[in-house]
């Protein structure tokens, strides 16, 4: 379980407010631990994690919502490479500085283009 402390973080804030509302499915936990859960069922279970990176494969002035969807998008590729159907994702956001008005427009996008996806 991820350490608790007296009240939220301040990136425990951001993530219940961003992200925690595109965490729909039961083993995503809510967001409240850095773990999620799935189910094989039998089934093949392939995963990915193709990371962004600032001056590498975006630009400093790219918008947020596009970056978002790049991020899903490039891992959707691999996972469509092997024939696979998407059941999640994971995210794992690295900024500088918290903006508030480039995390709205990334977690918007990111929610929009998972619904577009499944």
């Amino acid at each position: 379980m991820a350490e608790r402390h007296d009240g939220p973080s301040g990136e425990d804030s951001l993530i219940a407010r961003y992200f925690k509302p595109l965490a729909t499915d039961p083993g995503a936990f809510g967001l409240d631990d850095d773990a999620a859960a799935l189910r094989a069922a039998g089934e093949d279970i392939v995963v990915t994690t193709d990371a962004i990176v600032e001056g590498v494969h975006f630009l400093p002035e790219d918008p947020p919502d596009t970056l978002a969807r790049k991020a899903l998008r490039v891992n959707l590729s691999d996972i469509a490479a092997k024939g696979a159907v998407p059941a999640g994702f994971v995210l794992t956001l690295a900024v500088r500085k918290v903006d508030e008005a480039w995390l709205k427009p990334f977690a918007r996008a990111l929610g929009e283009d998972a619904a577009d996806f499944g």
